[in-house]
């Protein structure tokens, strides 16, 4: 009976922790593969596997990072299995274009799109820092880089923007 009652109250606290984060890690997700069903299949990955390690978080301070950091490397063991063809963020259907912005603004779009076109190597910290407001140093534990290799990639993403929108 006390065993049912534990274990009742861990997926209570775990339910509460996830549904915090979800819709963060869903745009994360979004981002990173720019598909809706992958981006939903990387979200459930990323909850089970947290689901099945919940007990190895010391700090439920800290779940945000470490959900981020579990989405990250769901998303790479599924990149290491199948390359999944990505979706031009151009053609999004209007229920996914609002999960990005929900205003239909030009200028937006077209920073979508310049964003979507950087490299995964630059884009990534852009976007943990710009969409998710991780520091550098967090940036640089979850993309398992020094943060002078963050502040360069992010240094040189918003430069590839600014160039892409001086053209």
């Amino acid at each position: 009976m006390n065993q049912g009652k534990t274990e009742e109250s861990r997926r209570k606290r775990f339910e509460n922790m996830t549904r915090t984060h979800e819709g963060d890690l869903f745009r994360f997700a979004f981002w990173l593969c720019r598909d809706h069903s992958i981006a939903q299949d990387l979200v459930q990955e990323t909850l089970l596997r947290a689901w099945r390690s919940f007990d190895s978080l010391r700090d439920e301070s800290a779940a945000r990072y470490w959900l981020v950091t579990i989405l990250r490397r769901e998303n790479a063991r599924m990149y290491e299995r199948k390359r999944h063809p990505t979706q031009d963020i151009n053609e999004l259907t209007p229920a996914e274009q609002g999960l990005l912005a929900t205003t239909p603004d030009t200028d937006l779009a077209d920073l979508r799109e310049a964003i979507s076109r950087l490299e995964p190597d630059y884009r990534e910290p852009l976007i943990l820092q710009v969409l998710m407001g991780f520091s550098t140093v967090e940036i640089a534990g979850l993309m398992e880089i020094k943060q002078g290799a963050v502040l360069t990639r992010l240094y040189r993403a918003r430069k590839m923007l600014m160039n892409a929108f001086e053209e």
